[in-house]
């Protein structure tokens, strides 16, 4: 009984050489664009082209599909269609030195401007120095002081003329001036003075108090007298400093004209240079007399220092370089790389700043153009996503440190002027990670309205294995190998279906078949072939299938010498070989393992161990739970399903998850109620729905290979197989090694749609059909099941057990 094993066609698909139309690679032209994305780059040109705020782009899917080289590839080509961006400049505030501002020049004339300021000040001390000492200045300063000095030596002389009247003598001392008698214009000695009457001497007292008074009125002008010299020093200061100066300045604003912001800036250099000068050459005097410098000296080096920092450019963003719009891939995408930073500096134990420590980040070098950045990288960078978020939502780039964005306290910086930002960014990321931002943030949506949704698969068409073969040429030149020759080619074809799953699509894991080509071309070298052909092919999948395999050759191990128990020949009861797929590190293989199932009187549960341990996630709960509404549709229609069975994965120490077992977990289950045997030379896959249908499952290939593996360790019979759901054919393609064995008729491979058709394979009777009344022929396997089913009622109803159960009725468990 059962249906005809599969044919070896049915088994592969294989590209013949001779429909490829090329003897060599060579003879092929590059590919210029991609195969199988056209949903993606879609809706790259759409987000690329949109000029709305917030249709910034996610491109989404899984890694290996060269997702940054076509997204870096598009952009390119649109760049080329903008102009460069403006270089960007941070300079001084004179009024506000703690928020510095921004100046945007013409690409190219950043660098330029940086430099000329750099002059200007390099020239800045040599030519106020040489103005401030010209004769004709020190003679208008001497004038000046003379000036002051004229009037304070009038105001003196005249209270000296009036105090020589009246016999008093004006006398100078260190410590200010004194009035004292005098005889004949010579000051009197003590004796002298107390030998006059003392009616003269009273005279003399009250005249030298009068005269103080006079003198103190005549001085009293004195600091107007020294504000006003002051003032016209300055004035004349300035108007040597401005001239001196003057010819610097107005150069740099010719040649800067009609840049407003640069001239505006110029003419405030020109202010704050003057307003300084007397700073800035007493630092120049100290720098020509040399030496080093301590105390005041020092201080005031320091202050000329940062004077002449302030008239100097800060060159943020240098787009010299540049022929078109930035596209910037940011390989770290940290905050601080993201936004840009303010470094500090350490003086004399405390922190400083200024405007030229301010440093660009990816969003200043972009701007204007595209920013590229990974989203796992992203997401994983201390507040770099929520950094991103802001400046995208407010269209500038504030520059702060990540301790002000959380408004924790931090060290007295800058709060340098927003810089207007102009860019797409495309995050480039996973699905799973696109699905999560969409759930979780509610800004995400908002930023990123473009999903460019990378394909892994693209269908095989007569087209798409032209265009495949072209990207293999593509890579092979790219990567300097020997050519590929046809049948190589078709190897490579065949690996890529099989990657893919499905005989019908080519998987579009770029990387991975490069990986492959790179390896076929180490086997190629080693063996001195030129073109590489199919052999080398198939020996870089093997070279790499055994370093990877120790842990499924360690399994296979433990399994022939009876470690793992699983069986190959005979029939046993309440016993089926089941199939897995592990995947380690990338490298996924199938293996067997025992399912065994035990039944007896109860009140309709089916008890899944694996479930009551906590090893069986919710997926494989399901499907024994599906297992319950199977037989209860199939056997207990009229009459109560007076059955206890327990399901379990034999020598299973880790977590089980999945249904692709439910179909082994099924026959198991039918066969220990039944008492019916089932061959264990073959192994089963497959998902049951509550009707009996078989449904597809994941990784066919290795589960079948796993199997094969296993027979051929223990030595093939002839009668030993697999038994796959009908809708997993066109999923196939096994390893050469199955396909001999299967041709050579020592191994076989089934194709079943229901429950009845695995049922006749596994057991070798019919499995019955049910008449009207739902009752099926007592010599056919499900009569078997029923006649038990049946057996097991009366006997509960004889023991006066209760119908109705408690938890877990009916694999309620």
């Amino acid at each position: 009984m059962g249906g005809e094993p599969l044919k070896p066609k049915d088994l592969h698909w294989r590209c013949e050489p001779g429909e490829m139309g090329f003897t060599t690679t060579d003879e092929l032209d590059d590919l210029t664009g991609m195969i199988g994305q056209d949903r993606a780059i879609e809706a790259l040109h759409f987000g690329i082209g949109m000029p709305r705020a917030g249709y910034n782009i996610y491109a989404l899917g899984p890694e290996g599909l060269h997702k940054h080289s076509i997204v870096r590839h598009h952009l390119e080509a649109e760049a080329a269609k903008h102009d460069v961006p403006p270089d960007l400049c941070y300079v001084n505030n004179f009024d506000e030195p703690y928020k510095p501002y921004v100046i945007k020049l013409p690409a190219g004339r950043g660098s330029a401007f940086k430099e000329d300021t750099e002059q200007l000040v390099h020239e800045l001390s040599d030519a106020l120095r040489a103005a401030f000492e010209t004769d004709e200045y020190r003679t208008r300063r001497q004038m000046i002081e003379q000036e002051l000095k004229e009037k304070h030596e009038q105001a003196i002389s005249e209270v000296e003329e009036e105090a020589s009247e009246r016999g008093i003598a004006l006398q100078r001392t260190p410590m200010g001036f004194a009035f004292a008698p005098a005889r004949n214009n010579q000051v009197m000695s003590g004796e002298d003075f107390h030998e006059l009457p003392e009616d003269e001497q009273n005279r003399i007292r009250e005249e030298i108090e009068r005269l103080q008074e006079r003198l103190q009125e005549a001085l009293r002008h004195t600091p107007d007298w020294v504000k006003q010299t002051r003032e016209k020093v300055r004035e004349l200061n300035e108007h040597t400093a401005s001239y001196a100066v003057g010819h610097l300045i107005e150069a740099l604003k010719r040649k800067y004209d009609p840049l407003e912001s640069v001239q505006s800036h110029l003419e405030r250099v020109r202010s704050d240079i003057i307003d300084n000068v007397g700073t800035i050459l007493a630092a120049a005097q100290q720098q020509q007399q040399g030496g080093p410098q301590m105390g005041p000296a020092a201080v005031i080096g320091q202050q000329a220092e940062q004077l002449m920092r302030r008239y100097q450019v800060n060159l943020l963003v240098d787009n010299s370089a540049l022929e078109q719009a930035p596209v910037v891939y940011e390989d770290d995408p940290a905050f601080e790389r993201l936004i840009g930073r303010i470094e500090h500096r350490s003086e004399m134990g405390a922190l400083t700043t200024d405007f030229h420590l301010i440093r660009p980040g990816a969003l200043h070098r972009a701007n204007g153009g595209y920013l590229v950045v990974d989203a796992l990288k992203l997401l994983t960078k201390p507040m770099a996503w929520e950094g991103l978020k802001r400046a995208l939502r407010a269209r500038e780039i504030r520059i702060e440190s990540p301790y002000q964005a959380l408004g924790l306290f931090a060290t007295v910086s800058l709060e340098p002027e927003p810089i207007p930002l102009d860019l797409k960014v495309v995050v480039v990321g996973e699905r799973r990670l696109y699905y999560l931002l969409s759930e979780l943030d509610p800004e995400f949506q908002d930023l990123f309205k473009v999903a460019a949704d990378f394909d892994e698969h693209t269908d095989l068409t007569e087209e798409s294995r032209a265009l495949y073969a072209r990207m293999i040429a593509t890579l092979v030149r790219k990567n300097e190998l020997a050519p590929f020759s046809a049948d190589g080619v078709a190897r490579v074809l065949a690996h890529a279906a099989r990657l893919a799953g499905d005989r019908a699509k080519l998987s579009m894991h770029v990387e991975g078949i490069a990986d492959l080509l790179r390896e076929a071309d180490y086997q190629a070298r080693v063996n001195g072939s030129n073109p590489i052909g199919a052999g080398e092919v198939e020996a870089a999948i093997a070279a790499r299938e055994r370093r990877l395999g120790r842990v499924r050759e360690r399994m296979q191990e433990e399994i022939t010498r009876g470690t793992i128990l699983i069986d190959t020949d005979a029939t046993a009861v309440g016993q089926i070989n089941a199939l897995t797929v592990l995947i380690l590190g990338g490298f996924s293989f199938g293996r067997p393992t025992r399912v065994t199932a035990r039944a007896g009187l109860g009140r309709g549960n089916v008890v899944d161990i694996e479930r009551e341990v906590e090893l069986g996630g919710p997926i494989h709960s399901k499907g024994v739970l599906i297992l319950s509404g199977f037989l209860s549709e199939r056997f207990a229609r009229e009459r109560p399903l007076s059955l206890s069975a327990s399901l379990v994965f034999e020598q299973s120490y880790s977590g089980v998850e999945g249904d692709s077992a439910s179909l082994a977990e099924l026959l198991t289950l039918l066969s220990a109620v039944g008492g019916q045997p089932l061959r264990q030379d073959l192994a089963v896959t497959g998902s049951v729905n509550q009707h009996g249908r078989v449904q597809p499952i994941g990784g066919v290939n290795e589960k079948i290979e796993g199997f094969f593996d296993t027979c051929e360790a223990r030595g093939l019979t002839g009668r030993q197989g697999v038994v796959v759901p009908q809708s997993n054919v066109k999923h196939l393609m096994l390893h050469k090694r199955v396909l001999d064995a299967v041709a050579q008729g020592k191994f076989h491979i089934y194709a079943v749609a229901s429950v009845d058709e695995a049922l006749e394979l596994f057991t070798g009777e019919p499995a019955g059909e049910a008449d009207s009344e739902g009752r099926f022929p007592t010599d056919t396997v499900n009569g078997r099941v029923q006649a038990r089913l049946d057996a097991l009622a009366d006997k509960r109803r004889d023991f006066g057990l209760p119908i109705t159960g408690g938890r877990g009725q009916q694999g309620q468990d």
